[in-house]
């Protein structure tokens, strides 16, 4: 295969088959990241997008996900607390708008909000709108096309809703809920005029195909926010085991990512404060978004660290408003 070739056919607008990230996925590594991060410049220029995330809702979770210390069918002894007042998820986010952040996630733990939850959930949303620039994402699990619509009136613009791994392999990972309703829910979102951030974790014991199946899931959703997550094995989870991945696994993750979707932002996420670089050599390598901050029950690294590295690159962090 001969990547210089793959790489200009993409940037004339073709799109790489099955077939051919397959075998890409294999080629020599710095060949592979250099002709990722050519293609990201062409579609993206320089431009970085941060977001950071709170969670608005730990633990006790009905879901069996296999990967997360928030499931009540594991034992992890992670902190337990009800959805956050307005006042305490507004005080965050007037925070994160003065560290530069574009946008800023509200997630919560369960399968779905309540209606009523969902309703105090917007008045949040106002008053972040009303007393800050920042732009609000929201997470809160498998939602209707009305609770979107709700929230999209009261100022979110977009959904974060991972699909986690490949169909192949989501029932290795989850039982309580299907891909199927996954889907459902991501094109609800997008028929209530929502953008959607998807992505999945890597390091749950999927093939390569299975990484690449998912990426092309998101391609056929239109997805344009794909954050890459790397597994940190939590204690008292069935995945406390696995092995993690390194710098290079994730460097080719993210390049094939780019050469499938050459135009979205490629979000490295949970478990890059795992990686020596703290992600540097991905952001070289094809990845050109990131959470900032405190992951949801692990530590990351701070906005200011992150907004150094990224200048450092060269990379131009936006700012304000979408």
């Amino acid at each position: 295969m001969n990547i210089n070739t793959l790489k200009n056919e993409i940037m004339q607008g073709c799109r790489i088959t099955m077939d051919e990230a397959i075998r890409l996925y294999n080629q020599p590594l710095k060949e592979l990241c250099e002709g990722a991060d050519e293609i990201r410049k062409h579609f993206c220029s320089n431009g970085f997008d941060i977001c950071t995330i709170i969670n608005g809702k730990c633990g006790r979770c009905s879901e069996n996900c296999r990967f997360c210390a928030q499931s009540a069918h594991n034992h992890t002894g992670v902190e337990e607390y009800p959805l956050l007042s307005a006042e305490e998820i507004t005080e965050e986010a007037k925070k994160n708008d003065r560290q530069g952040v574009l946008r800023y996630s509200i997630v919560t733990s369960g399968k779905r909000l309540s209606d009523p939850e969902v309703d105090r959930m917007c008045d949040a949303v106002r008053r972040i709108r009303k007393e800050t620039g920042i732009s609000v994402c929201v997470s809160f699990g498998l939602l209707n096309e009305e609770q979107y619509r709700k929230l999209k009136e009261a100022g979110v613009t977009r959904v974060h809703n991972n699909l986690e791994t490949s169909r192949r392999n989501f029932p290795k990972v989850c039982t309580t809920h299907t891909f199927d309703d996954k889907i459902a829910a991501i094109r609800a979102a997008q028929a209530a005029g929502l953008s959607v951030c998807s992505g999945g974790i890597m390091g749950m014991g999927e093939t390569p195909e299975d990484r690449i199946d998912m990426a092309f899931t998101l391609r056929e959703l239109g997805v344009k926010s794909v954050p890459v997550n790397m597994l940190n094995p939590i204690k008292g989870t069935p995945l406390e085991h696995n092995q993690r991945l390194n710098a290079e696994d994730m460097c080719r993750i993210v390049a094939v990512y780019r050469f499938i979707l050459p135009d979205a932002s490629i979000r490295l996420a949970g478990g890059r404060g795992l990686l020596p670089d703290k992600g540097r050599s991905c952001f070289l390598a094809g990845a050109n978004a990131a959470i900032s901050g405190d992951m949801l029950t692990t530590a990351g690294i701070t906005v200011e660290t992150d907004m150094k590295m990224l200048n450092d690159l060269g990379y131009e962090v936006r700012y304000g408003n979408e």
